[in-house]
């Protein structure tokens, strides 16, 4: 795999702009891939603290804390190995020409050591953080991480992957937080569908940046596929987003200030698709960076409905 000149190169310490280049491999500047990975797991925590007065909310803010590291983890792993398997297409792409592989900012050989070295960190973080039918939840997710860059290459669909790569922190943080360690797969699918979708929605709309230059290198894309008709498709994942978290909810036994919460979340992201004009990769872009507050007014509706449920019942927080 290396020569004996590549082998001892990979023996000397990095270099400044290597080790800013591993920053970059990360995505640490921008952590919008933080945010889209931590709610929905901190969603999952929430709704297993609503359906199980046993869980305390101690319980729900000390393993949320737990997962923020973890979570940065599994994002700084992703976009590392997505840059890895796409630095060729990357290069020909105005968005990412610039991105430290392309203009070679570190080697290859050096950039596989890296994602090693997360891989281990990442497996020891996840044994250390997880409870066991959590950590068994994720594996699922595992092969996705490798798949999902390939995507564009052979099929139009990535968001999907990428949706059911993102939300498996549904099932976990529900798994971790519950006293037998069991999913309650009944409530927790239609909100982890709700979450592919909502994943699908954002994930369309920013594909649209790179479009002309995906059409040009023949990559494919939803974008793409879908073309003028993508607000029309978005408009329905996102109705579909709010329609199967709310059912979920009312599986859970949610009250009005979960609903209240996911339907101003529906709301939002429905404006923000009808009025995002996806020829101009300005705005969707800026679609994409309001993920998180959309995923924040769910989380906080969660919060308050739960809270409140537990004062006004005399019960425990």
């Amino acid at each position: 795999m290396f020569s004996n000149k590549e082998f001892a190169y990979m023996h000397v310490l990095p270099s400044q702009v290597e080790l800013g280049a591993c920053w970059e491999l990360c995505r640490l500047n921008n952590n919008i891939g933080f945010w889209v990975i931590w709610l929905p797991t901190a969603w999952g925590l929430m709704l297993a603290y609503n359906a199980d007065s046993r869980i305390s909310i101690f319980d729900v803010v000390s393993q949320g804390a737990l997962y923020i590291p973890l979570c940065f983890g599994i994002k700084s792993l992703i976009m590392t190995i997505d840059d890895l398997l796409d630095y060729d297409v990357d290069a020909l792409v105005e968005r990412t020409k610039d991105r430290a592989l392309p203009r070679g900012a570190i080697s290859i050989q050096r950039a596989w050591a890296f994602f090693a070295l997360q891989v281990f960190v990442g497996l020891y973080g996840a044994f250390f953080i997880l409870k066991r039918p959590a950590l068994f939840i994720s594996a699922y997710a595992w092969p996705l991480y490798i798949i999902y860059p390939t995507c564009k290459r052979w099929m139009d669909f990535a968001p999907v992957p990428l949706g059911l790569m993102f939300n498996i922190g549904i099932f976990m943080g529900w798994s971790d937080l519950n006293p037998t360690g069991k999913v309650d797969w009944f409530i927790l699918i239609p909100v982890f569908l709700g979450c592919v979708f909502w994943t699908i929605s954002y994930e369309t709309i920013y594909q649209h940046q790179d479009r002309v230059d995906d059409v040009k290198i023949g990559l494919r894309s939803l974008a793409i596929y879908l073309g003028e008709n993508t607000t029309y498709a978005c408009l329905v994942t996102s109705i579909m987003f709010t329609g199967l978290v709310a059912y979920g909810g009312f599986l859970n036994g949610q009250h009005a200030s979960f609903f209240i919460g996911i339907v101003v979340a529906g709301m939002k992201l429905v404006i923000k698709v009808v009025r995002t004009n996806i020829d101009s990769p300005t705005e969707c872009k800026s679609m994409f960076m309001e993920t998180p507050f959309i995923g924040l007014i769910v989380l906080a509706g969660l919060v308050s409905d739960g809270i409140y449920y537990r004062l006004s019942s005399g019960l425990t927080l």
